[in-house]
């Protein structure tokens, strides 16, 4: 794990979730955002994400609940979710895909495709 993304647990507190405890954290109430990092030291957008992801949280007030998925644990993950892209963030409601969206976009492109899936628009897959 880089340093930026174990900022986010060390920093910010966000759960890292396997598969042992994907279940629990999927099923509590509220958005839930899986980040898939994929190797950070291949992928640079893992670690640009792992810098946005809090401002992102910061952003929705509250409607974002973040967990970072542990490396072992991704394949599972990606394979449930169909996020075959990597880094990705993946948004979950009660256990169930409303949308990815995978590597760095635009501030703007996260605003709207996150407000979509919170406010229940039909789930946006970026593929």
């Amino acid at each position: 794990m880089s340093m930026l993304i174990e900022t986010l647990t060390s920093r910010h507190g966000y759960p890292v979730v396997d598969e042992t405890s994907l279940e629990a954290f999927l099923t509590e109430p509220g958005d839930r955002v899986l980040f898939v990092t994929g190797d950070p030291d291949k992928l640079l957008d893992s670690n640009d994400i792992a810098v946005i992801l809090p401002e992102l949280v910061a952003h929705f007030q509250g409607r974002l609940y973040p967990a970072v998925v542990a490396r072992a644990a991704e394949p599972h993950v990606c394979e449930r979710f169909k996020a075959d892209v990597k880094p990705t963030l993946v948004f979950v409601r009660d256990g169930q895909l409303v949308g990815s969206i995978p590597r760095v976009r635009d501030w703007d492109d996260y605003i709207e495709k996150i407000r979509g899936f919170l406010d229940g628009a039909a789930p946006v897959l970026n593929h």
